[in-house]
C-alpha cells in the first residue's frame, strides 16, 4: 500500500473532501495541519507548496482543489 500524507487546514472544504475520499476507499493516511507551527513551512520546503490540501503519495505531491486532485487519486488507487 502506498504511503499517503495529507496536509490540511481546519474548515477547508477541499481538505475535508480529500479526507472523505481517502476514508471511503479505506486508504490509510497521515494528516498534518498546516496551521500548526512549522507545518506549512515543512510542506513548502519539501514539496514547494504551502496551501492545503496537499496529498503526498509515496513522496509525490498533488495539490489543488479536490476536483483537481480526484482524477489522479482515482488513477493512483485504481478506483
Amino acid at each position: 500500500m502506498a504511503s499517503v500524507l495529507l496536509y490540511t487546514s481546519p474548515g477547508c472544504p477541499d481538505c475535508a473532501a480529500v479526507r472523505r475520499y481517502l476514508n471511503q476507499h479505506h486508504i490509510e493516511f497521515t494528516e498534518r495541519d498546516v496551521t500548526q507551527p512549522g507545518v506549512a513551512d515543512e510542506a513548502k520546503s519539501r514539496y514547494g507548496v504551502r496551501v492545503a490540501p496537499i496529498t503526498v503519495i509515496d513522496n509525490v505531491p498533488i495539490w489543488g482543489t479536490f476536483a483537481d486532485q480526484k482524477a489522479e487519486l482515482d488513477t493512483h488507487f485504481d478506483v
